[in-house]
């Protein structure tokens, strides 16, 4: 299992894909923490019917899970995450607005259609199947269990 989560390549592209997604996303998240979560809150529990746990979820997942993915730390997992919530996101409020966004401002705010939430899904994919890439948490993490990564070099070790 810990070898499915943290194996990654040595890729760089993964590595660009994993920032930009998570300083894009985490923008999301923290602009909901502060005096704009009480309104997320009654959009999640008024306007859709959700429960209050869905409006917490979502900014854990917006925030932790994003700065998670920068770190490239868990990167399938965190994408994951961020996949499923934005496939909630494209069944419950977008996916009846439409495939385009809200150009033309013919809905209220925050409700667009999900061309920008297929984007995030297409890079979601592409983490969970290359990992968090070459500058990444994952790779230390990998190259720290390979077998005998934790050996001296040889010009440390004590002469005989």
């Amino acid at each position: 299992m810990k070898k499915l989560l943290f194996n990654t390549d040595n890729n760089p592209a993964s590595s660009i894909m994993r920032v930009a997604l998570g300083i894009i996303i985490i923008t999301h998240g923290t602009s909901k923490l502060g005096s704009g979560f009480p309104e997320f809150n009654d959009f999640i529990t008024g306007y859709m019917g959700l429960p209050v746990i869905v409006a917490y979820a979502t900014v854990f997942i917006e925030t932790a899970s994003a700065a998670m993915l920068i770190l490239g730390f868990a990167t399938r997992l965190n994408a994951i995450a961020i996949f499923g919530l934005f496939v909630g996101m494209i069944v419950t409020v977008h996916g009846a607005v439409g495939f385009q966004m809200n150009w033309n401002g013919q809905y209220d705010a925050g409700m667009e259609g999900y061309e920008y939430h297929l984007l995030v899904l297409i890079i979601c994919a592409g983490l969970i199947v290359l990992g968090g890439g070459r500058f990444s948490m994952d790779r230390i993490l990998q190259q720290s269990n390979r077998p005998g990564s934790l050996k001296r070099p040889k010009s440390f070790q004590k002469s005989k």
